[in-house]
């Protein structure tokens, strides 16, 4: 498997392009992580409506307690105390969904902040990178030396483009059936460097 190109020059693109991917997953991880943050400080009136409601009922219960003990009142007294301290109970609840609620909305914010810019540029990256492989490796398995060349100026003829054709020979593709030499090297160089690859060396 051929993960990068002979040539320098594109073998530094691709590994630049390599590094560029990895600092923006992580840029925009990091910004995800923000935003996840950012929209949990909305659950502050949840956890302080929690916090109240929680006083509340334990400052019902505490008076209750506190006038239970009173002669002659029996329960009648702090029943009502005590009743009272349910609306703690909600309080606490409704704080409790709230926070929750946020918390939820938070996770979907920062997960869809950092996946949506990363997955379009990996999902890219990883067209380009897979296909440069895909092509390099089989381009690499195909070559030995200077006599596999032939097929690689055929494709040139069919794929490359003409005025490229043209700066090679005036009939390539006559040069081709003849059977040209240097032809067919500077018609397979085209080809190969396309693919990344550096041509095998002329028998001299």
């Amino acid at each position: 498997m051929k993960l990068y190109a002979d040539l320098p020059i594109r073998r530094i693109r691709q590994i630049s392009s390599d590094l560029f991917v990895v600092g923006w997953v992580v840029l925009w991880a990091y910004v995800g992580w923000l935003v996840h943050d950012v929209t949990m400080t909305l659950a502050a009136p949840g956890r302080t409506l929690e916090s109240a409601g929680t006083g509340f009922r334990d400052r019902m219960n505490g008076a209750g307690d506190a006038v239970d003990d009173l002669p002659l009142l029996d329960d009648r007294i702090a029943a009502p105390f005590r009743s009272v301290s349910g609306v703690g109970d909600q309080l606490n609840s409704a704080g409790s969904e709230l926070i929750d609620a946020v918390g939820k909305l938070a996770l979907v914010l920062g997960w869809t902040t950092a996946l949506i810019p990363i997955l379009i540029v990996v999902g890219l990256w990883s067209v380009l990178r897979i296909r440069f492989i895909r092509q390099a490796s089989a381009a690499q398995g195909l070559i030995d030396d200077a006599a596999d060349l032939d097929l690689f100026a055929l494709r040139a003829l069919a794929r490359q483009p003409m005025p490229r054709l043209a700066r090679i020979s005036a009939d390539p593709g006559g040069a081709w059936r003849r059977g040209e030499p240097d032809v067919i090297y500077r018609l397979a160089v085209l080809e190969l460097r396309d693919a990344g690859l550096h041509p095998p060396k002329l028998r001299t």
